[in-house]
């Protein structure tokens, strides 16, 4: 918590009850909520939140690097709190999101930047398949 303090402070930004919310919930799972999800999920504990806050404090934890966004390709965005380098699997069934660890990808910047007339900033890798759940069901 101090940290998330500093940073904020740091970044001359106001440390809102909804965006350590936001923040602590993301902290708290391993899934990659949608922003509504996470909105349904905190609302029992702030009734008077909207949707449109949510999304600012996601705007804002993202833009101060405490979160990650990302888009697995289904047109909205998804929302990690590990921000280490790290790829995603998506199941195609069900939509669930999950890390790939142990495997980095970031040498990937290295390998393309003689390839193409760019200064490489940065890659995102995406897997989709079936997860084991979802096979299970499709085999019963």
């Amino acid at each position: 918590m101090d940290n998330l303090t500093g940073i904020f402070k740091d970044k001359k930004l106001k440390l809102t009850p909804q965006r350590i919310a936001v923040y602590k919930y993301l902290k708290s799972t391993n899934e990659h909520p949608s922003a509504e999800t996470i909105y349904k999920s905190l609302l029992s504990d702030y009734p008077t939140m909207s949707l449109a806050t949510v999304y600012k404090a996601l705007k804002t934890l993202v833009e101060v690097d405490l979160i990650q966004e990302i888009n697995v390709g289904e047109g909205n965005f998804r929302y990690d709190g590990n921000t280490a380098v790290h790829s995603h699997i998506q199941c195609l069934e069900c939509g669930r999101v999950d890390d790939v660890t142990g495997i980095c990808f970031f040498d990937l910047n290295d390998k393309i930047k003689d390839k193409v007339d760019y200064k490489v900033m940065s890659n995102q890798v995406y897997f989709y398949g079936i997860c084991h759940d979802c096979q299970n069901k499709l085999n019963n």
